[in-house]
């Protein structure tokens, strides 16, 4: 009966809904409704006649987000339930188990515990695979499991899970998680603080704030502030980190769209901190969006060093708007400009390659701009670091050794036979790497390269064309030096290999607290960022 009602009903509120948008665009009404015609009479004769009994609200999921990710990435369809967890990103608060997690193959697995949060103290640590939550078996379970771990706070959830190929059992109690903007700020030495900033929720300029006056009360003089990793959030928030730095009434950002309401300048409208402390900005190809405009701002009005690696090059500006029975959609509203009109949108999605793939803009047709004491940024492609540090740009091996889990996953090996580390960072040696590479061998790991992917489709077109066995023996002569390729790969990269699998294994016996505390005394970036504010000749010379 409940289907039947949503097939009466579904159709009029949609059209509706596409009406509305279709007004605002009146030089084009004819074609929205033409097509609007269309789509509702083919939806409607699907599912009255189609030979199975059809799920209306799946299908109409489906033609949206399908519809909207030949647009761009970021305007997206949110059902009921994906606004509930857009809005967890926006806040950072939630009711939960407190821990990254990750769906892979179908598989549940806790990829971090958060330090002191239910998952934490039931004892679950990265690496465990979730098989069942409460009565329900994950094997059987189609929709989106991580929504069973969410619930009234001090709820109780019995989970069921496999650990080094062994079944346990662990009850948490759901709880109040408050994912931090600002996980960890400390000082590198007596005079230089360090603040990281992993995202730009509602608390991300207030954490800031906190952290930079703590720093100043003990004695701090200068400021690393990390943006590695960050892959943006709340413009706003944005804007309100660079007040901290910048005085009251600096132009940080505009936006500029073919509909004048979203053509906003946005100003600092508060008192600064410090508009003096010297300060460096650390960046990385995955520092996106308002980590974009925080340092592209400050680099434009040259009240910072930005120092790292090319960022992710993200331009574009999206808005939550409210759709009918709880549903939203995030839409591309406008493109963003730094103070001196630079837009770092670094891929067009008006033009796509064969492959349906976005095209990235050129270097050669960057625009040159002047920041406010003349220096030469440009536009096109990401903030580009007033010093550039080859250390922060991930080899193609290492970054593939990171996406298919391979270090995730020998970090979890080693954490169980070395389990009484502690407080120990881990002392990696060469045969740790030889170890590393067998593990790789035996797992069959794919580095999927663009030279792996393109063998392998050839001879997915081979075997369609029923050629293969007259190529076997150049495919596996090919295979074979593509891997010996990646064995020379593995070791021309080691430094960088085993680098990844110590910061890994540092948060599995110290937390991700622990990482930041490594990093402030180890790590070779936030080692540069520190020397370049202790030697103001230098700072001041790239900045003047």
């Amino acid at each position: 009966m409940f289907t039947k009602i949503k097939k009466r009903y579904i159709v009029p509120i949609i059209l509706s809904g596409f009406l509305f948008v279709g007004m605002s665009f009146s030089k084009d009404f004819f074609e929205i409704a033409k097509q609007i015609e269309i789509f509702t009479n083919l939806y409607k004769t699907v599912n009255m006649n189609y030979v199975d009994e059809t799920n209306p609200g799946e299908l109409m999921d489906k033609a949206i987000k399908s519809m909207l990710a030949d647009l761009d990435p970021y305007t997206n369809y949110f059902n009921e339930a994906d606004v509930v967890k857009f809005k967890i990103n926006n806040t950072g608060e939630y009711t939960g188990i407190g821990a990254m997690i990750t769906r892979k193959e179908g598989k549940i697995i806790i990829k971090e515990p958060y330090k002191g949060y239910p998952a934490d103290k039931a004892g679950l640590k990265a690496g465990d695979e979730i098989i069942q939550i409460g009565d329900v078996n994950l094997a059987d379970f189609k929709e989106d499991a991580s929504q069973l771990l969410k619930g009234a706070k001090n709820a109780k959830v019995a989970l069921k899970f496999i650990r080094q190929g062994k079944t346990l059992t662990a009850d948490l109690v759901l709880d109040e998680v408050d994912v931090k903007a600002v996980p960890f700020y400390g000082k590198t030495n007596d005079n230089t603080g360090y603040i990281v900033l992993s995202q730009f929720n509602r608390k991300a300029s207030q954490e800031t704030q906190a952290a930079l006056m703590d720093l100043k009360n003990q004695g701090v003089d200068r400021i690393i502030l990390d943006l590695r990793g960050n892959p943006g959030g709340l413009l706003g928030e944005a804007v309100n980190i660079c007040n901290l730095f910048v005085p009251k009434g600096e132009v940080i950002v505009t936006t500029k769209s073919k509909i004048d309401k979203h053509n906003v300048t946005y100003k600092t409208t508060r008192n600064p901190i410090d508009t003096e402390i010297p300060l460096v900005v650390l960046v990385d190809g995955k520092s996106a969006s308002a980590s974009e405009i925080v340092s592209g701002a400050l680099q434009d009005l040259d009240r910072a060093v930005v120092v790292g690696s090319r960022s992710f090059g993200k331009g574009l500006v999206q808005r939550p708007m409210d759709l009918t029975y709880g549903t939203q959609v995030k839409v591309t509203i406008s493109r963003y400009y730094t103070p001196t009109g630079r837009c770092i949108q670094a891929l067009d999605y008006s033009k796509k390659d064969a492959n349906g793939k976005a095209i990235k803009n050129e270097e050669k047709n960057f625009t040159a701009f002047k920041t406010r004491g003349g220096r030469t940024v440009y536009d096109g492609g990401g903030i580009l670091p007033d010093v550039v540090l080859v250390e922060t740009q991930l080899s193609a091996i290492a970054e593939a050794l990171q996406k298919n889990d391979a270090v995730f996953d020998f970090a979890t090996i080693y954490y169980y036979k070395n389990p009484s580390l502690g407080a120990k960072v881990p002392q990696l040696t060469d045969a740790d790497f030889s170890e590393f590479k067998i593990f790789l061998k035996k797992k069959n790991f794919s580095f999927d390269t663009e030279t792996e992917k393109a063998l392998k489709k050839t001879l997915e077109a081979a075997q369609k064309e029923k050629i293969d066995e007259n190529i076997k023996t150049e495919y596996q002569n090919l295979l074979a030096a593509l891997q010996k390729s990646e064995e020379l790969q593995l070791n021309k990269n080691k430094a960088e290999i085993m680098q990844l699998l110590t910061d890994e294994l540092i948060k599995r016996y110290q937390y991700k607290e622990g990482l930041y505390a490594y990093y402030i005394l180890n790590n070779s970036e936030v080692k540069k960022a520190t020397t370049l504010l202790n030697n103001p000749t230098e700072y001041n010379k790239i900045l003047k």
